[in-house]
């Protein structure tokens, strides 16, 4: 459920037009999902959307990528200690394990944190597709995950 409506956050937010976590509760209730502004709350700090002022001057929520210049694996920092348990290479992609539920969120600030050698992701509920640009060895990117999957806050 958590990472439906993670998914359904993050559409929500890519189409635009989510001015608060008030909207967004409302937003979510008519897909279905009935949440509390505290789950939302937590939902977009995990997904790492914060509130960005748009070019109207109005306040939106927005990617962090939106605003990141060269990449910021703040997100990656704090969640793959929470939720990434393991990172096995394959052909030329990654097959990142992460706990029930988290995969979204997790691919989500993978992206977002603009990885030397990672072209994209692909995540379902608690597996994760990371897919290595042509010329980078996926070993390297599994020992960059794992290595931020250890690290200590």
């Amino acid at each position: 459920m958590k990472s439906q409506r993670q998914a359904a956050i993050l559409r929500s937010v890519r189409a635009g037009g989510v001015a608060s976590q008030s909207h967004l509760v409302r937003i979510l209730a008519r897909e279905g999902f009935d949440v509390s502004q505290a789950t939302v709350s937590r939902d977009l700090k995990e997904l790492g959307l914060l509130r960005l002022r748009g070019p109207d001057g109005d306040m939106r929520y927005g990617s962090t990528g939106e605003v990141m210049s060269g990449g910021d694996d703040k997100g990656l920092r704090r969640m793959a200690p929470q939720f990434l348990l393991a990172a096995e290479p394959t052909g030329n992609m990654v097959v990142v394990k992460t706990s029930p539920g988290n995969a979204q969120g997790l691919a989500a600030v993978l992206d977002a944190a603009h990885l030397d050698g990672v072209a994209g992701t692909v995540a379902g509920d608690d597996t994760i597709l990371v897919v290595c640009s042509r010329e980078m060895d996926p070993d390297k990117i599994c020992v960059k995950m794992m290595e931020y999957a250890l690290e200590q806050g």
